[in-house]
């Protein structure tokens, strides 16, 4: 190998190790927070949040793998929607979701 290609070689391997070093890294898995004012036994609850997991895999994300969804069901309780909504915020999300204002859960 004459010295120019073994130099040219060297200088390709350089620029290509920090990508293939990333590649190699695992991508930070996302955490999204999900708050409904449904109890959990609720088909349309249960429904909603099939529906989005199902989108979120058509994008490319995959609860377990590189987002995890949290799921808190107030039942329309208040008291335990803040709780709950306490609880998710301290996870640090990444994206939350919330009921709109309604009256049987917020105050």
């Amino acid at each position: 190998m004459k010295r120019r290609e073994f130099i040219t070689l060297l200088g390709g391997v350089a620029v290509a190790w920090p990508l293939g070093a990333r590649a190699q890294q695992s991508e930070r898995v996302r955490r999204i927070v999900v708050l409904t004012a449904f109890t959990e036994a609720n088909a349309e609850a249960q429904s909603r949040i099939a529906a989005f997991q199902h989108e979120l895999q058509k994008l490319g994300w995959s609860d377990g793998h590189n987002i995890v969804v949290e799921s808190r069901f107030s039942g329309g309780d208040s008291e335990r929607a803040r709780a709950y909504a306490a609880e998710l915020l301290g996870m640090a999300p990444d994206v939350k979701s919330w009921p709109r204002r309604h009256k049987s859960c917020w105050s």
